[in-house]
């Protein structure tokens, strides 16, 4: 199998990727600025730092990814779950590594980006994004 072939199957993960990257990148800025200029708690910062990259992530995975532009509020309520999922899994995995390990804060806020990224994957592809039938006309 050659790298070609590989990398079409695997497209939709590693745009994901790539997205998430960038929605990762918003994230780790606007949680590094609100330590160290806004002087806000690390769990402050990585809520606050999660939701503008997790905003990001969604405009440009429903609109390049998936390709989705039906049913924007019920796949924005379901991103908004797996986001929580994964802030809650963040925040324990930092919590953890700053609190417990003392590592330090920024180290273990890319460490926890990496570890989340699978999960959610997971969870935006079969529900979030997933395609859903026609819908019925409410008369049937």
């Amino acid at each position: 199998m050659n790298w070609l072939s590989i990398l079409q199957r695997r497209r939709q993960f590693l745009l994901y990727c790539l997205i998430g990257i960038t929605g990762a990148s918003l994230d780790l800025c606007v949680y590094s600025a609100l330590l160290k200029w806004g002087h806000l708690h690390y769990q402050s910062a990585n809520l606050i730092g999660y939701a503008f990259g997790g905003l990001l992530s969604f405009g440009l995975n429903a609109r390049f990814n998936f390709k989705t532009g039906d049913l924007l509020l019920l796949r924005f309520t379901l991103f908004i779950l797996a986001s929580l999922l994964g802030w809650a899994s963040s925040a324990g995995i930092l919590f953890i590594a700053i609190d417990r390990l003392a590592l330090d804060q920024y180290v273990a806020k890319i460490v926890t980006i990496f570890a989340v990224v699978a999960i959610q994957y997971q969870f935006n592809k079969r529900i979030s994004f997933k395609r859903f039938g026609p819908l019925r006309d409410a008369k049937n």
